[in-house]
């Protein structure tokens, strides 16, 4: 996994993790053309995208919108799960969790985002 992105579907920025090592200027332009992709998808369409070398996996979760970039032989159906993982650990330990909980508690959904997830590979998987 290359970055972990969470969005609103007015395209505001929650969280971010990168996995790899960039410029401030390039994550901000990669961060920008990926929220504006993802958002242009019509809900009914498949939630995989081709994008530059990568392959994107995005979940809508009420209002946030959960998007990782993978590398192309990566596959994608785990990467729904890792993201849908993810949701049920943040659900678990918030209660129902919510676009709020992140905005307030985005220290947490990091430190829980850094036990689920090291390097980009999972390192934990039971909740």
């Amino acid at each position: 996994m290359q970055l972990m992105l969470l969005f609103s579907h007015q395209g505001k920025l929650r969280l971010q993790k990168w996995y790899v090592p960039l410029f401030d200027k390039e994550k901000k332009k990669i961060t920008r053309e990926l929220v504006q992709t993802v958002l242009a998808h019509k809900p009914k369409m498949c939630s995989f995208l081709e994008w530059r070398d990568l392959k994107t996996v995005y979940k809508r979760y009420a209002s946030l919108y959960f998007c990782c970039a993978i590398e192309d032989q990566d596959n994608e159906l785990i990467t729904l799960e890792i993201i849908h993982r993810y949701v049920e650990l943040l659900d678990k330990y918030f209660g129902s969790v919510c676009e709020l909980d992140i905005i307030f508690n985005f220290e947490k959904a990091y430190f829980i985002l850094d036990e689920f997830l090291l390097g980009g590979k999972v390192q934990e998987t039971s909740r």
